[in-house]
């Protein structure tokens, strides 16, 4: 039985983008909350997580409405397929943002003032691609954005380290995203829509390689800095792996098939699977153990 058409509008069919999401957000609450965040938090940022993301989804192909009925990949979405009214779908994404809302109004003021900022965001972020190459830069900030709004959750403030994991997030997101609409590159051109594939072009995967390499260092130089070298070492471990994969990633975005590409989208959530598990056990290893950690 297919799934029902609001499930699909939300893209609850593709999880992918709510793990995405999920894990910026994660790696904040642990450090935030140096391995043991507030369970009040976890379940407002975890809960805030679906939220956004569906609505994001939905004020996606709102914006969309008028390219997806022709690109292949797209023109079975609800709105493009007419299952739903453009009209309809608004109302749906205010709903989602009015629940998210009521969610923040539990935390604190300095929160709920980012809140309004994430929101602008979401909103904003799909008419970008109108007019600019960058939306993936768009979408990096917006996707990172949980990360200085769980820091003012959890501390009230938002130290320099909430700001090193946002750029990292940016870059990582523009990564990923990028190795996405090389999957749609083509559809893309023929429609009108930009983004950094485009922007690229034949130097992608150069530029890609640049952007995994920065956010390595970007990585190495977080650990380096905010951590305890004395028992970092599942950090250290957690690079290492990120560094396999991203060379994984290269490997399949190599031909540039489209297939392949999406592949080497897919297979980011395992990069923010890893840096999790990594942060878990360095905060709950010396716990264990009886090392001083962070």
């Amino acid at each position: 039985m297919a799934m029902n058409k609001w499930l699909r509008l939300m893209r609850f069919d593709r999880p992918i983008g709510i793990l995405l999401l999920l894990w910026p957000t994660a790696w904040a609450l642990l450090v935030a909350g140096s391995g043991s965040p507030s369970l009040k938090n976890t379940i407002i940022f975890l809960t805030g997580v679906v939220l956004m993301r569906a609505a994001g989804c939905i004020i996606n192909d709102y914006a969309d409405r008028d390219f997806d009925p022709h690109v292949a990949r797209t023109k079975i979405r609800p709105i493009a397929a007419g299952e739903i009214l453009p009209r309809q779908a608004l109302m749906v994404f205010f709903i989602l943002l009015t629940l998210a809302f009521v969610l923040v109004l539990q935390t604190n003021a300095l929160t709920v003032k980012l809140a309004f900022v994430g929101a602008l965001l979401a909103a904003s972020y799909p008419f970008f691609k109108r007019f600019t190459h960058l939306p993936q830069l768009v979408l990096g900030v917006a996707f990172a954005w949980s990360i200085p709004m769980v820091f003012a959750a959890e501390l009230n403030h938002i130290p320099a380290a909430a700001w090193w994991l946002f750029g990292i997030n940016i870059i990582w997101t523009i990564i990923y995203d990028t190795q996405y609409a090389m999957a749609d590159r083509e559809d893309d051109l023929k429609v009108g829509v930009k983004s950094t594939a485009i922007l690229f072009g034949r130097h992608d995967r150069l530029i890609i390689g640049i952007l995994q390499l920065l956010m390595l260092t970007l990585v190495a130089a977080y650990i380096l800095r905010f951590t305890s070298q004395s028992a970092a070492w599942p950090l250290w471990a957690a690079w290492l792996l990120c560094a396999a994969l991203f060379i994984q990633q290269q490997q399949l975005i190599r031909q540039r098939q489209p297939a392949e590409c999406f592949r080497a989208f897919l297979q980011n959530n395992r990069v923010g699977l890893v840096f999790f598990l990594g942060l878990s056990v360095y905060f709950w290893w010396p716990k264990l153990s009886g090392v001083s950690g962070a």
